[in-house]
């Protein structure tokens, strides 16, 4: 066994790395002509029943009025029942034919199945299924005053779209249909301070590339990795590590620093568009994906450059790297939107 082993060690890096640079061009061409075949055929969503969680703000909120414009019938799930009718008062303006509202809390399996069959009940179908529903938790996990307040990050952003997406396999596997989940970039770009968030994010990147496998073909499955996007999270509400949901802009800017954040209408459209041509990622803003590379083959170096930037001395007084540079810039002013400006936030 240990001859077999060292025999592979021997033999299959250089193998590999060689069948890679020969298998490189072409599968970029085959993805080139896969994605316009896909353009040009692009799913028609008019009249079809799409399922949003999380849809009372920010990208969800967009996602909403993206899919409304193209025709589409719509379940809107959120917590905030004030802000989720708000939104579907929008989308039907915009021209969705039928909107129905779900007040539910992903976190509880009850609501997930309540949520599933709310929806078939009152669409008898459904087509597409937005896992959005996300929170937010910066901590540096040293002052961490117990791990368990960090539950909540979980049962919202992981078991909140897995459960959801275990009840709705069925009716989807009838239409052929299709699942989005939001991840986010820090899936496979760890930050220090948001040990919990990314972990979350990890775990649902891995989950849906494993699900993608099992349902297809009968369900596509895009896996959708924001960056830095116009929502509560980049206006400052997080997680504590007393386990409190707050805003706190002074470290939001510590995380963002002098990164732009782009508008979530812009992000919900190529979101939708990458759906709808049946891609199996998406990362907005696409320069984002750059970092991705930088993370496969050179991971010391973005772990060196983000400990300089982000990390302080444990009881230092001196501000993160990041801070001074987006405090001594101004860049907030001139990348971030003015929604995320003004520290306000939808309550109800």
């Amino acid at each position: 066994m240990d001859l077999t082993h060292t025999f592979l060690n021997i033999v299959v890096p250089p193998t590999a790395l060689f069948t890679l640079l020969c298998f490189f061009p072409p599968y970029l061409f085959f993805k080139f002509l896969l994605c316009t075949i896909k353009s040009v055929f692009s799913e028609n969503v008019a009249g079809k029943v799409v399922l949003i969680t999380g849809a009372s703000s920010a990208i969800g909120e967009q996602l909403a009025y993206e899919y409304a414009k193209r025709g589409a019938n719509l379940a809107l799930v959120a917590r905030r029942e004030k802000s989720i009718h708000e939104v579907a008062d929008r989308a039907r303006d915009l021209g969705s034919p039928d909107v129905t509202v779900i007040c539910a809390d992903v976190s509880k399996a009850e609501d997930c199945k309540r949520i599933v069959d709310e929806t078939m009940h009152h669409f008898g179908r459904l087509d597409h299924l937005v896992n959005n529903a996300g929170i937010n938790a910066i901590s540096m996990f040293e002052e961490c005053t117990d791990v368990n307040n960090f539950r909540p990050v979980m049962d919202v952003n992981f078991w909140g779209a897995v459960n959801t997406t275990h009840l709705a396999v069925p009716h989807l596997k009838e239409s052929k249909g299709k699942i989005a989940v939001l991840a986010s970039a820090g899936g496979w770009l760890p930050v220090p301070r948001m040990s919990f968030y990314n972990s979350s994010k990890a775990a649902v990147i891995n989950f849906f590339e494993a699900l993608k496998m099992e349902l297809s073909p009968d369900i596509g499955v895009t896996i959708v990795t924001p960056g830095f996007i116009e929502s509560e999270m980049t206006t400052g509400k997080f997680l504590t590590r007393e386990g409190k949901m707050e805003v706190d802009q002074e470290l939001r800017d510590l995380q963002i620093s002098a990164f732009p954040v782009e508008q979530a209408r812009d992000c919900a459209k190529a979101i939708v568009s990458s759906v709808c041509r049946g891609d199996n990622y998406v990362t907005q803003p696409s320069w984002f994906r750059v970092l991705y590379y930088w993370q496969v083959f050179f991971p010391e170096v973005l772990q060196w450059c983000f400990h300089f930037m982000y990390v302080t001395k444990p009881g230092s007084q001196r501000e993160a790297l990041s801070k001074r540079i987006v405090d001594f810039t101004g860049a907030k002013y001139f990348l971030y939107p003015s929604s995320i400006q003004s520290s306000e936030i939808k309550q109800e």
